[in-house]
């Protein structure tokens, strides 16, 4: 059978895929009665399903992965290329896209050196780990191996992952979990905790971290995850002075930061990298969904020379370097499409659209703020947005997941696919989010806007 992508029999298909396919976050009980969706198609920021409905896609990829757009020809005709001169070499020897996407990569991270290639940001989160606990182990007997990790951010889906992750209802259910990784409190300054210091909130929030530092022992505690903004959890940027004091912590105590770029990486804020809004000097970061927008399965665990350095020791050979490999690591597709994708984030001048299509969106949900009651906080820097919606604003009591839900059918009903969060807390999955590919139009964020504006006036109009 000859795979031809516009030759195809949509009822056959969708009824393959209701017989068959096992969705990711999905409810299939519905499925028993009705059709599941099938995208067929992606041109620019818009998609088609099988039945022939048109959607703006305002979440890229529907987690926020399609930073340049679909339909991107250059990118899937250098995959093409690359996949018949070299498709695959492990990872233990190098080759032609993976050295020149590493090097152009470096470039946009001053300070970082090394690049550690896998193929999901959940496994590009696992490497850091066990660079950690390796590191550990070499040089301080195995005890600083514990990992902090902050409430409502999410470093991804495996068991250590999840083990790492600050959302209640998306570890409800899998444990027992990994050993040694410590949960610190979150810094959302709209949900400041009652005891904080409310006019020095970043402060406060980053001294919450060094208490727990202090509780569990600064000698046990090698690394430090964070998001540079939370995601999932809600769309949270830390408030001013949190990431100075952060760092300082970090520094004092001999602690390796790490940031979890997998979501913010590749211009989603404005900047290539989210940190890099901060000032902020890690040593590790990892990233994946937007490294190839999508055309292909890269991620990367980045790390500094000095990093890099203590896998170099020749006191044990056969055991002191990085003993890791990841299959998929060696896949020549995901640098092939990721050069393309930088090349075309940098001929587009893409990071200065998100930029000033960003600030078009926070006004235009400023303006959605005015007129409803029922958001309480708006949220978010560069194409990557969201609104936290709540039953009365003096109170701050969440509005139930359902309204949310109900806005996001709304929305998916009348042509626009927008996100939310998603079944990760037991009572804050209240916060609508937006991350449309990073060459959206004032149009496209009009579109995107006014479908949430005639939900809310429709589901929410005095809530």
């Amino acid at each position: 059978m000859t795979y031809n992508a516009n030759e195809f029999d949509a009822k056959e298909v969708v009824g393959n895929d209701r017989k068959h396919i096992w969705h990711h976050l999905t409810q299939h009980k519905p499925f028993e009665e009705a059709d599941p969706m099938v995208i067929v198609k992606g041109e620019g920021m818009r998609v088609w399903d099988a039945k022939g409905n048109e959607y703006l896609d305002a979440v890229s990829g529907a987690v926020w992965t399609v930073n340049v757009g679909y339909g991107r020809t250059e990118i899937a005709d250098a995959v093409r290329d690359q996949l018949v001169t070299l498709n695959y070499f492990a990872q233990t020897a190098g080759n032609v896209p993976a050295a020149q996407f590493a090097e152009k990569l470096i470039a946009k991270m001053p300070g970082m050196s090394r690049v550690y290639y896998s193929n999901s940001g959940s496994e590009a989160n696992e490497k850091a780990f066990k660079i950690v606990r390796q590191l550990a182990a070499k040089k301080n007997g195995g005890q600083k191996h514990k990992i902090l990790f902050r409430e409502r951010d999410y470093h991804g889906t495996t068991i250590t992952a999840l083990s790492a992750t600050g959302q209640y209802e998306r570890k409800n259910q899998y444990g027992p979990f990994t050993p040694g990784f410590v949960e610190v409190p979150h810094c959302c300054e709209y949900r400041a905790q009652e005891e904080s210091d409310k006019e020095n909130y970043g402060v406060w929030a980053a001294n919450e971290i060094e208490k727990v530092i202090l509780a569990e022992g600064p000698e046990t505690v090698g690394a430090l995850c964070l998001e540079p903004i939370t995601a999932g959890g809600g769309v949270i940027e830390p408030p001013h002075g949190y990431w100075e004091r952060v760092q300082e912590i970090c520094k004092q105590y001999d602690i390796l930061l790490h940031i979890d770029e997998v979501v913010c990486g590749l211009g989603r804020t404005g900047t290539w990298f989210g940190y890099q809004h901060y000032g902020i000097k890690p040593d590790m970061v990892t990233m994946a969904k937007g490294v190839a927008s999508g055309y292909a399965a890269i991620s990367c665990t980045v790390m500094t020379e000095d990093l890099f350095d203590q896998f170099k020791d020749p006191e044990d050979p056969r055991m002191d370097y990085f003993r890791d490999i990841s299959t998929f690591g060696g896949c020549t597709a995901g640098p092939a499409a990721a050069l393309v994708n930088m090349q075309i984030i940098e001929d587009e001048n893409l990071l200065d659209n998100v930029n000033q299509q960003g600030e078009y969106l926070k006004g235009r949900l400023n303006q959605l703020m005015e007129k409803y009651d029922v958001i309480g906080d708006v949220r978010g820097k560069g194409l990557f947005a969201g609104f936290e919606m709540v039953k009365d604003r003096v109170t701050k009591e969440p509005v139930d997941e359902s309204v949310a839900m109900a806005i996001g059918a709304h929305c998916m009903k009348n042509g626009v696919i927008i996100g939310r969060t998603n079944r990760s807390f037991k009572e804050y999955n209240n916060t609508i989010c937006l991350s449309p590919a990073l060459i959206a139009t004032q149009a496209d964020i009009d579109k995107i806007v006014d479908a949430i504006d005639n939900a809310l006036a429709e589901i929410a109009p005095n809530a």
